[in-house]
Protein backbone atom coordinates (compact mmCIF):
# COMPACT_ATOMS: atom_id res chain seq x y z
CA UNK A 1 0.00 0.00 0.00
CA UNK A 2 2.71 2.74 0.65
CA UNK A 3 3.96 1.69 -2.52
CA UNK A 4 0.89 2.99 -4.30
CA UNK A 5 0.69 6.08 -1.87
CA UNK A 6 4.47 7.31 -3.19
CA UNK A 7 3.06 6.88 -6.85
CA UNK A 8 0.10 8.91 -6.11
CA UNK A 9 2.30 11.54 -4.56
CA UNK A 10 4.75 11.31 -7.31
CA UNK A 11 1.95 11.56 -9.85
CA UNK A 12 0.46 14.37 -8.20
CA UNK A 13 3.76 16.09 -8.61
CA UNK A 14 3.76 15.46 -12.42
CA UNK A 15 1.08 17.12 -13.27
CA UNK A 16 2.29 20.50 -12.74
CA UNK A 17 2.50 20.65 -17.07
CA UNK A 18 5.16 23.68 -17.45
CA UNK A 19 5.16 23.97 -21.39
CA UNK A 20 1.13 23.54 -21.33
CA UNK A 21 1.27 26.34 -18.47
CA UNK A 22 3.37 28.76 -20.71
CA UNK A 23 1.62 27.82 -23.91
CA UNK A 24 -1.92 28.84 -22.17
CA UNK A 25 0.17 32.16 -20.93
CA UNK A 26 0.60 32.93 -24.14
CA UNK A 27 -3.06 31.71 -25.16
CA UNK A 28 -2.21 28.49 -27.01
CA UNK A 29 -2.69 24.79 -26.23
CA UNK A 30 0.92 23.56 -27.15
CA UNK A 31 -0.65 20.53 -27.86
CA UNK A 32 -2.69 21.51 -31.02
CA UNK A 33 1.09 23.00 -32.60
CA UNK A 34 4.37 21.37 -33.42
CA UNK A 35 4.62 17.67 -32.39
CA UNK A 36 1.57 17.99 -30.45
CA UNK A 37 3.68 17.06 -27.32
CA UNK A 38 3.66 18.55 -23.74
CA UNK A 39 7.62 19.15 -23.45
CA UNK A 40 10.69 20.65 -23.60
CA UNK A 41 11.44 20.13 -27.28
CA UNK A 42 7.98 21.21 -28.53
CA UNK A 43 7.93 24.24 -26.12
CA UNK A 44 11.55 24.80 -27.87
CA UNK A 45 10.22 24.89 -30.90
CA UNK A 46 6.86 26.68 -30.59
CA UNK A 47 7.70 29.33 -28.09
CA UNK A 48 11.19 30.00 -28.14
CA UNK A 49 14.21 29.45 -25.90
CA UNK A 50 13.05 30.74 -22.79
CA UNK A 51 9.92 28.86 -22.70
CA UNK A 52 12.03 25.77 -23.47
CA UNK A 53 14.41 26.10 -20.22
CA UNK A 54 11.51 27.12 -17.74
CA UNK A 55 9.89 23.73 -19.45
CA UNK A 56 12.85 21.79 -19.28
CA UNK A 57 13.56 22.81 -15.40
CA UNK A 58 10.41 22.52 -14.73
CA UNK A 59 10.04 18.89 -15.72
CA UNK A 60 13.48 18.31 -13.54
CA UNK A 61 12.19 19.67 -10.51
CA UNK A 62 8.75 17.50 -10.73
CA UNK A 63 10.80 13.92 -9.38
CA UNK A 64 12.66 16.40 -7.26
CA UNK A 65 9.34 17.70 -5.15
CA UNK A 66 8.34 13.71 -5.24
CA UNK A 67 10.97 12.73 -3.78
CA UNK A 68 11.43 15.69 -0.91
CA UNK A 69 7.71 14.67 -0.09
CA UNK A 70 8.00 10.92 0.05
CA UNK A 71 11.66 11.02 1.77
CA UNK A 72 9.76 13.14 4.67
CA UNK A 73 6.27 11.20 5.29
CA UNK A 74 8.13 8.12 5.11
CA UNK A 75 12.26 7.65 5.84
CA UNK A 76 11.25 7.47 9.33
CA UNK A 77 8.30 4.95 9.56
CA UNK A 78 10.33 2.67 6.55
CA UNK A 79 14.25 3.40 6.79
CA UNK A 80 15.16 0.18 5.07
CA UNK A 81 13.06 1.17 2.05
CA UNK A 82 13.24 4.65 2.08
CA UNK A 83 15.19 5.16 -1.12
CA UNK A 84 12.86 2.69 -2.89
CA UNK A 85 9.80 4.37 -2.09
CA UNK A 86 11.61 7.41 -3.17
CA UNK A 87 12.34 5.62 -6.48
CA UNK A 88 8.25 5.30 -6.61
CA UNK A 89 7.12 8.53 -5.98
CA UNK A 90 9.69 9.80 -9.29
CA UNK A 91 8.61 7.29 -11.03
CA UNK A 92 5.00 8.57 -10.03
CA UNK A 93 6.39 12.22 -11.17
CA UNK A 94 7.29 10.49 -14.81
CA UNK A 95 2.78 9.15 -15.14
CA UNK A 96 2.05 12.41 -13.88
CA UNK A 97 4.03 14.19 -16.69
CA UNK A 98 3.16 11.66 -19.46
CA UNK A 99 -0.16 10.73 -18.84
CA UNK A 100 -2.01 14.17 -16.93
CA UNK A 101 -5.64 13.44 -16.07
CA UNK A 102 -6.80 16.59 -16.57
CA UNK A 103 -5.02 16.50 -19.93
CA UNK A 104 -6.67 13.74 -21.58
CA UNK A 105 -4.01 11.47 -20.37
CA UNK A 106 -1.88 13.67 -23.14
CA UNK A 107 1.46 15.16 -21.90
CA UNK A 108 5.08 15.10 -22.55
CA UNK A 109 7.12 12.37 -23.32
CA UNK A 110 9.54 12.05 -19.56
CA UNK A 111 12.93 12.13 -20.85
CA UNK A 112 13.31 15.82 -18.99
CA UNK A 113 11.51 14.04 -16.03
CA UNK A 114 13.28 10.53 -15.98
CA UNK A 115 16.90 12.70 -16.29
CA UNK A 116 15.39 14.49 -12.89
CA UNK A 117 14.81 11.18 -11.47
CA UNK A 118 18.67 10.67 -12.32
CA UNK A 119 20.08 13.70 -11.05
CA UNK A 120 18.26 12.93 -7.14
CA UNK A 121 19.71 9.08 -7.02
CA UNK A 122 23.26 10.07 -7.81
CA UNK A 123 23.49 8.45 -11.07
CA UNK A 124 26.08 10.76 -12.06
CA UNK A 125 27.82 8.43 -14.18
CA UNK A 126 24.81 7.64 -16.02
CA UNK A 127 23.92 11.63 -16.62
CA UNK A 128 27.55 12.79 -17.52
CA UNK A 129 27.63 9.65 -20.50
CA UNK A 130 23.51 10.28 -21.37
CA UNK A 131 24.42 13.66 -21.49
CA UNK A 132 27.11 13.25 -23.76
CA UNK A 133 25.45 10.49 -25.80
CA UNK A 134 22.52 12.84 -26.40
CA UNK A 135 24.30 15.99 -26.93
CA UNK A 136 26.72 14.31 -29.48
CA UNK A 137 23.30 12.33 -31.43
CA UNK A 138 21.65 15.54 -31.52
CA UNK A 139 24.12 17.55 -32.68
CA UNK A 140 25.28 15.07 -35.21
CA UNK A 141 21.96 13.95 -36.67
CA UNK A 142 19.75 17.18 -35.26
CA UNK A 143 16.94 14.74 -34.51
CA UNK A 144 16.21 15.53 -30.31
CA UNK A 145 13.92 12.06 -30.66
CA UNK A 146 16.80 10.00 -31.98
CA UNK A 147 19.23 11.64 -28.78
CA UNK A 148 15.85 10.83 -26.16
CA UNK A 149 15.77 7.10 -27.55
CA UNK A 150 19.71 6.54 -27.28
CA UNK A 151 19.75 8.70 -23.88
CA UNK A 152 16.72 5.90 -22.22
CA UNK A 153 18.82 3.01 -23.27
CA UNK A 154 21.62 3.88 -21.83
CA UNK A 155 19.62 5.12 -18.92
CA UNK A 156 18.60 1.47 -18.65
CA UNK A 157 21.28 -0.38 -19.33
CA UNK A 158 24.00 1.61 -16.98
CA UNK A 159 20.81 0.94 -14.24
CA UNK A 160 21.24 -2.47 -14.81
CA UNK A 161 24.95 -2.76 -14.77
CA UNK A 162 25.53 -0.35 -11.73
CA UNK A 163 23.17 -1.80 -9.84
CA UNK A 164 25.26 -5.01 -10.41
CA UNK A 165 28.27 -3.46 -9.40
CA UNK A 166 26.63 -2.15 -5.94
CA UNK A 167 26.81 1.53 -7.29
CA UNK A 168 22.91 2.77 -6.96
CA UNK A 169 21.84 4.02 -3.65
CA UNK A 170 19.70 0.49 -2.95
CA UNK A 171 20.94 -3.36 -2.20
CA UNK A 172 18.96 -6.55 -2.32
CA UNK A 173 16.29 -7.49 -1.64
CA UNK A 174 14.89 -4.39 -3.13
CA UNK A 175 17.50 -3.69 -6.22
CA UNK A 176 15.14 -6.19 -8.99
CA UNK A 177 12.39 -4.51 -8.05
CA UNK A 178 14.38 -0.76 -8.22
CA UNK A 179 15.17 -2.53 -11.87
CA UNK A 180 11.25 -3.33 -12.97
CA UNK A 181 10.68 0.74 -12.03
CA UNK A 182 13.60 1.47 -14.03
CA UNK A 183 12.77 -0.66 -17.02
CA UNK A 184 8.71 0.76 -16.79
CA UNK A 185 9.74 4.58 -16.94
CA UNK A 186 12.49 4.06 -19.82
CA UNK A 187 9.69 1.66 -21.48
CA UNK A 188 7.21 4.76 -21.25
CA UNK A 189 9.68 7.14 -22.47
CA UNK A 190 11.02 4.92 -25.53
CA UNK A 191 7.01 3.66 -26.55
CA UNK A 192 5.96 8.08 -26.49
CA UNK A 193 7.83 8.27 -29.21
CA UNK A 194 6.85 5.37 -31.50
CA UNK A 195 5.33 8.15 -34.12
CA UNK A 196 9.26 9.88 -33.98
CA UNK A 197 10.64 6.18 -34.73
CA UNK A 198 8.54 5.46 -37.94
CA UNK A 199 9.41 8.93 -38.77
CA UNK A 200 12.95 8.21 -38.40
CA UNK A 201 12.72 5.25 -40.31
CA UNK A 202 10.96 7.18 -42.88
CA UNK A 203 13.61 9.72 -43.03
CA UNK A 204 10.53 12.28 -42.27
CA UNK A 205 11.41 13.32 -38.63
CA UNK A 206 11.91 17.33 -37.84
CA UNK A 207 15.11 18.54 -37.26
CA UNK A 208 16.06 20.50 -34.30
CA UNK A 209 15.29 24.39 -35.19
CA UNK A 210 16.16 27.33 -32.29
CA UNK A 211 14.42 29.74 -34.46
CA UNK A 212 11.40 29.94 -31.89
CA UNK A 213 8.98 31.04 -34.37
CA UNK A 214 5.99 28.70 -34.28
CA UNK A 215 5.31 25.97 -35.78
CA UNK A 216 2.16 25.31 -37.92
CA UNK A 217 -0.69 24.36 -36.05
CA UNK A 218 -1.44 20.58 -36.23
CA UNK A 219 -4.15 19.44 -38.38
Amino acid sequence: MVRIVCVLIGYLCGLFQTSYILGKMSHIDIRDYGSGNAGTTNALRTLGKKAGALTLLGDLLKPMAAYLIAWLLFHNQYPEMSKLLCMYACAGAVLGHVFPVYLGFHGGKGIATIAGLGIIFGYWPIILSGVILFVAVTAITRYVSLGSICLMVMFLIETFVFGQLGWLPIKPPYLYEWYGIAAVVAGIAIWKHKANIIRLWNHTENKLSFSGSGQEKKN
